[in-house]
């Protein structure tokens, strides 16, 4: 267990910029590099603006919730969970908590199926990352991040910032690059799409899971507040992190959209990005993707490897998780968490694999899993607001954040309607089960297992899960 000593001495470790950058770096990873193909299947040029304007708006939204609430309510580490649990209960907590945690997992997921499908360019045998020989390799890699990461990563922030710059500047690169080689007749056929892709309404709503995808890490400086130096940092490097990459992201759909027709560009192999850079330069546009992605999705999974054991950690702490959660190494890593965390990338790199697209759907399903805990975020500022908690005694900005609060929540939850029965139920079939931890650690304090509305949930959320499993067991809803 964690002593209060390494406790107070790690609370004083992150910078304003070394945070900013751990937004940056959480953000930034394999999303980016699928931005083009992603959107060329689902929409033209037109689609893309207004899809980038309301997920912008949206998570800017949020991003503004996790700045007030990091300075509303400065007591509550590890962001998105503890939030969940002060404004709607323990158990709704710990949903929260899962939920987060289980999207870190399967996101991380998406960084080794990349790879290999990079590689396979190459490598014929990998294929688009579902292989068995891509499995095999990827199952490296993962356990190998566990021992590395298990013996003690102490400048892992440090680490993360480098990382940072190094995959950021290869991005920076392409968009200057697709610039000068923009076609403006291409860009302007690729104006509104056509009727294969659908309705405006539908090109937007179709590219909302993917743009959820790449925004997570907005909450990256929440979770990792206990450590922050300033508590203010956590607001600021939120905002500015989130600014950042929300002009690369855009900016990298949008001039892709000058290089190739919007059906070509929805049928490049992933990373897209790759494909577009080597029709505007050459063979050597791709290679160069291809470097960055991999330093890329590597920084990026180690940020979240280390963000998702924080997480089941905290918990542990707060005694929403068991016991054996709530401990760390001599070299202050939550050995038990870290092992946890590992185990459920492992268990999802067998299961996409029996997905016809790997990759697209353990993108979609991690996004699904985080928009509940977003959405309880987003609530719970909303309350605070309607209930002016905290603003009887600092009354500036309430109205502000009122209209945040509840943009926030509204955003959230038309993004649950646009994911589509689907996701939701693949989702509850993961949520479900996770109810044993929530009973152990209430066993392991002698308490009552559940009150009355925690029965309800409870309910709802095992309804959901055999609702799941039948639409998977007669083909209503296929991986």
């Amino acid at each position: 267990m964690a002593s209060t000593d390494v406790d107070k001495s790690t609370a004083q470790q992150l910078t304003f910029w070394t945070i900013t950058a751990m937004v940056v770096g959480s953000m930034v990873g394999a999303g980016v590099f699928s931005l083009p193909a992603r959107f060329g299947q689902e929409t033209g040029v037109a689609g893309a603006l207004i899809a980038w304007l309301i997920a912008g708006t949206g998570m800017l939204m949020l991003a503004f919730v996790f700045q007030s609430l990091a300075l509303r309510k400065p007591d509550l580490d590890a962001g998105v969970y503890a939030y969940a649990k002060a404004g709607f209960g323990e158990y709704v907590g710990f949903f929260s908590a899962f939920g987060y945690w289980a999207s870190a997992c399967v996101g991380n997921v998406t960084y080794w199926v990349l790879i290999m499908s990079t590689v396979g360019a190459i490598a014929p045998a990998l294929g688009d990352g579902d292989t068995v020989l891509a499995l095999a390799l990827s199952t490296v890699g993962v356990w190998l991040f566990y021992t590395l990461i298990r013996r003690g990563v102490k400048d892992a922030a440090i680490l993360n910032r480098i990382v940072t710059v190094a995959k950021v500047i290869p991005i920076l690169v392409f968009i200057v690059l697709a610039l000068f080689a923009l076609d403006p007749q291409v860009f302007a056929d690729n104006w509104s799409g056509n009727d294969d892709v659908g309705s405006l309404y539908d090109q937007v709503t179709g590219t909302m899971l993917v743009t959820v995808f790449v925004f997570l890490g907005v909450e990256g400086a929440s979770v990792y507040s206990r450590h922050a130096q300033r508590r203010e940092d956590v607001g600021r490097g939120t905002i500015l992190g989130f600014l950042a990459v929300f002009s690369i992201f855009a900016s990298v759909t949008i001039v892709s959209y000058g290089i190739l027709p919007y059906s070509e560009i929805a049928d490049l192999r992933q990373p897209s990005m790759g494909g577009v850079l080597e029709e505007a330069v050459g063979e050597w546009g791709k290679v160069f993707v291809g470097v960055g992605l991999i330093i890329s999705v590597l920084g990026a999974y180690l940020a979240w490897t280390l963000m998702a054991a924080e997480v089941l950690y905290v918990a542990a702490q707060d005694d929403d998780m068991p016991r054996f959660l709530n401990k760390v190494s001599d070299v202050d890593v939550p050995g038990p968490a870290l092992l946890l965390s590992t185990i459920l990338v492992q268990v999802m790199l067998v299961v996409v694999m029996f997905s016809g697209d790997a990759f697209n759907f353990a993108l979609d399903l991690t996004s699904a899993l985080t928009l509940i805990p977003f959405l309880f975020a987003a609530g719970y500022a909303l309350k605070l607001a309607l209930t002016r908690e905290t603003y009887t005694e600092n009354p500036r900005g309430h109205r502000r954040e009122l209209v945040m609060g509840a943009l926030a929540t509204i955003y959230t939850a038309f993004l649950l309607y646009a994911a589509g029965p689907k996701f939701i139920l693949l989702s509850f079939i993961i949520y479900a089960p996770a109810t044993i931890l929530f009973v152990m650690a209430r066993r392991e304090q002698g308490r009552r297992l559940f009150s009355r509305l925690e029965l309800i949930i409870l309910a709802v959320s095992v309804g959901g899960a055999v609702a799941g499993v039948v639409a998977l067991a007669t083909g209503g809803i296929a991986i």
